[in-house]
């Protein structure tokens, strides 16, 4: 039984991308309406906390690469 699922079609796949987007505009726009009552300087940048998110976010996919080398096992590891 092979069911689809509503990701394998393309066109939702571009309209979740459209979403995902807007969202990500509609929020970074509202960062000129509320006032931050930040505790650094850089706190108070346009667009730091959506800025800072993604390099963490890009930074803990990189350092799982690195630590799935190290604590990989092989595949028979428990047949043994």
């Amino acid at each position: 039984m092979n069911k689809n699922s509503w990701l394998d079609k393309r066109k939702n796949i571009i309209l979740l991308v459209r979403i995902l987007l807007a969202a990500s505009i509609i929020l970074l726009c509202l960062d000129f309406i509320f006032e931050r009552h930040s505790y650094f300087n850089w706190e108070g940048w346009f667009g730091f906390y959506g800025f800072y998110g993604f390099i963490a976010c890009v930074g803990l996919v990189l350092a799982a690469k690195i630590l799935r080398k190290l604590i990989m096992r092989p595949e028979n590891h428990y047949d043994r």
